[in-house]
């Protein structure tokens, strides 16, 4: 079932689709289709007239380095250009479909404000929290698997002990 359907049957209204466009994705080795160097994120309201967060001047004026695409000052555009996580990110375990650190920034400070809770019902590696905790976000994550759920925490207790030293 397609995702945006899904959302709009029930009841969501799709506000952007945003296009993560990964210039370093991993080739296709099958050699059998594309390689698949993007992935499509839904930003949706609970209905057509909620309200919800976007910190416009946040995504025009902050600071999206890794970004080859976002021009300075210029408004935020919905393809992102964000590399794959670096293996400094992956220092604890790997996930197969793990987010990079600069993706979660965006899409955390672009949508929510300092004390909003995030809650990522899919949080594999647990990215979605560390960039929550670092910008003082309450974090609810959800995962169906052991393996991932102590990955997530030895990358937050190795982040906080980080915090610690600094």
């Amino acid at each position: 079932m397609d995702c945006g359907s899904a959302l709009q049957r029930a009841g969501y209204h799709i506000l952007n689709d945003i296009c993560w466009f990964k210039p370093n994705a991993p080739p296709n080795l099958s050699g059998r289709c594309f390689t698949a160097s993007h992935e499509t994120l839904l930003w949706a309201r609970k209905s057509k007239g909620a309200r919800h967060t976007f910190n416009y001047d946040i995504t025009k004026n902050g600071d999206w380095h890794e970004d080859a695409l976002k021009r300075p000052a210029k408004q935020m555009r919905s393809v992102w250009s964000i590399p794959s996580p670096k293996g400094m990110e992956k220092n604890c375990g790997n996930h197969p479909i793990q987010k990079p650190k600069a993706l979660l920034e965006r899409i955390i400070l672009s949508c929510t404000n300092e004390g909003d809770t995030v809650l990522d019902p899919f949080c594999g590696s647990g990215t979605t929290g560390l960039v929550a905790y670092q910008y003082h976000r309450p974090f609810i994550g959800i995962d169906s698997e052991r393996v991932y759920l102590e990955l997530t925490r030895d990358r937050y207790l190795e982040l906080v002990e980080s915090c610690a030293c600094s």
